[in-house]
């Protein structure tokens, strides 16, 4: 058992381990995301049994986390032997500022390890680089013999993200936080919540309670898939699910200890038959709605003429925000079917009160309004491509699929890029080989590691003056086809350690041979922590 204590102030942990499986020639060179600098050293230090983390103030948090995922990667405890003196200390004191708000060095000596930064994100990296240097072997004195080295490291990119969709399969939030464990190893730092769509509602509004008692539920799994490929159902034999408001704190606070952000999706106008399922007042025709449908596009879009409709969105998105702390609520946006609109009175009057010419105009006119709500609880409206039709509105953050990231960042917006077309970059949803029967059943597409390690988030024909505003890159997991979160996993590994360097690493440093040996010491870790992935090659 890890044993804590403090004492004027010092965390300290006293850890008893032991490794196996695996061992690496050099395992400094197994670190992914590759750092910024790195210098092997002569010697190598001992760590083990008895070995103490000391993290004061600031730093305390990761001590504990460092200590519990050091103890996660044990096989065994071993508490009959001694490890070799010496110390991990974690530490904010002589840091320099120009490492920024998630920059560390960490330096190994004979005598022992400090991680140095200026701020908590840079000490919790500085660990997960740590924990890449361990060998997934130990030695016969159950010790992980830890290379010396000097790393100073920091990010490319400030956004580093992975969307997962849990409106077409509903994942519950241990699998979440199973999901956020994989991603802070390797520095990812944002995690988009898709929590809403046509085929399912997983977030409990206490002011509209049918939103998860009609809408978080359906007849089938769907998608012409195998019922006994998933275990989300009911008790009374419905298929689905939703997270509570008390689940979404948790799953917040652990992303939080893990220094990632979550942003809650929020979809309309469009992809909203759950919604409408359960509240078909706040359509165009009244319904009837049904999460009971495949993937597609759809009529479930709001009402776009109706003021109760924004009423009716001003509430869900306020407990929205008292759930979610971070800056960014996104909305969707994308792929509105504007049929609906054509055909109400209420719409058509809305266009000719504001002066719109056609419906793109007032699909622009309903993100602008509910950025207002948005901009108003100090939040920052994120939109898929689409959000551009009929107007950008003022301060929105564009997350392009489709293209409009140049045009959205010369205009000062800032862009998330997470590409599907023309080229396809990010989706992770797509299959891996291009021999489809090879693989698991996908939606379609084929999105082999080496793209996405090819990916470059700055498009090359946007002048330099504005390539600040594009915040990074993003892969996305649509779920239609993954029923279980072992798919998912399947699908998300190893594609996401190339994304990940990618959005961290110096362009100039990817090296495609160099990323591929320390990725599969990678894979032999994720096989050690039980990660499902798909084979390197």
């Amino acid at each position: 058992m890890n044993r804590y204590f403090k004492s004027i102030g010092v965390f300290g942990v006293l850890l008893s381990f032991i490794g196996a499986v695996v061992a690496a020639d050099n395992p400094a060179s197994a670190i992914i995301p590759i750092p910024k600098k790195m210098e092997l050293t002569a010697g190598s230090f001992a760590l083990g049994p008895g070995i103490k983390i000391k993290a004061r103030g600031e730093a305390a948090d990761t001590g504990r986390y460092l200590a519990a995922e050091l103890q996660r990667r044990a096989l065994r405890e071993d508490r009959g032997k001694k490890g070799a003196k010496g110390r991990v200390e974690l530490t904010t004191e002589g840091a320099s500022t120009d490492l920024g708000d998630e920059g560390y060095t960490l330096t190994v000596s004979p005598d022992g390890i400090v991680i140095r930064a200026p701020h908590a994100a840079g000490l919790f990296y500085g660990a997960q680089s740590l924990l890449q240097l361990l060998p997934v072997r130990a030695d016969t004195g159950g010790l992980w013999t830890v290379p010396c080295v000097q790393i100073e490291d920091s990010p490319r990119f400030k956004w580093r993200g992975l969307m997962l969709d849990v409106s077409r399969h509903f994942f519950t939030k241990d699998e979440v936080k199973q999901l956020l464990d994989s991603m802070a190893w390797y520095k990812m730092n944002v995690f988009h919540w898709h929590l809403v769509d046509d085929q399912g509602w997983r977030i409990e509004i206490k002011k509209y309670p049918k939103l998860t008692e009609v809408g978080a539920w359906r007849k089938s799994v769907g998608f012409g898939l195998d019922p006994k490929k998933t275990t989300a159902y009911g008790p009374d034999g419905r298929y689905g699910g939703f997270y509570t408001q008390d689940d979404i704190r948790e799953v917040v606070a652990y992303a939080q200890a893990r220094h990632i952000m979550i942003v809650p999706e929020i979809e309309m106008p469009g992809h909203s038959s759950a919604a409408l399922s359960a509240y078909p007042q706040f359509s165009c025709n009244g319904g009837p709605f049904s999460t009971d449908m495949p993937g597609g596009v759809f009529d479930g879009v709001y009402c776009a003429g109706n003021d109760d409709t924004f009423a009716f969105l001003q509430d869900v998105l306020t407990e929205v925000f008292q759930l979610f702390p971070g800056p960014y609520v996104h909305i969707g946006g994308d792929e509105v079917s504007t049929d609906n609109w054509k055909n109400c009175a209420k719409c058509q009057a809305r266009m000719r009160e504001q002066g719109l010419t056609n419906e793109s105009d007032l699909e622009g006119y309903f993100i602008r309004r509910i950025e207002k709500i948005v901009n108003a609880n100090h939040r920052n409206l994120v939109g898929w491509s689409e959000i551009s039709k009929g107007g950008l509105a003022a301060n929105a953050t564009v997350m392009d699929w489709i293209g409009g990231a140049v045009e959205a960042a010369t205009a000062g917006h800032d862009v998330v890029m997470s590409p599907a077309d023309p080229v396809d970059y990010s989706y992770f949803d797509h299959y891996q080989s291009e021999d489809h029967s090879t693989e698991p059943r996908a939606i379609g597409g084929y999105l082999p590691l080496t793209r996405v390690y090819a990916f470059e988030p700055i498009p090359a024909n946007l002048p330099e003056p504005y390539q600040s505003h594009i915040l990074g890159g993003q892969a996305n997991v649509w779920t239609e086809y993954m029923p279980n979160f072992r798919h998912v996993e399947y699908m998300v590994y190893p594609r996401l350690l190339a994304l990940a360097e990618v959005d961290w690493s110096p362009k100039d440093a990817l090296n495609w041979d160099d990323f591929m040996r320390r990725a599969e010491i990678n894979c032999a870790w994720l096989d050690r922590l039980g990660v499902n992935h798909r084979a390197l090659k």
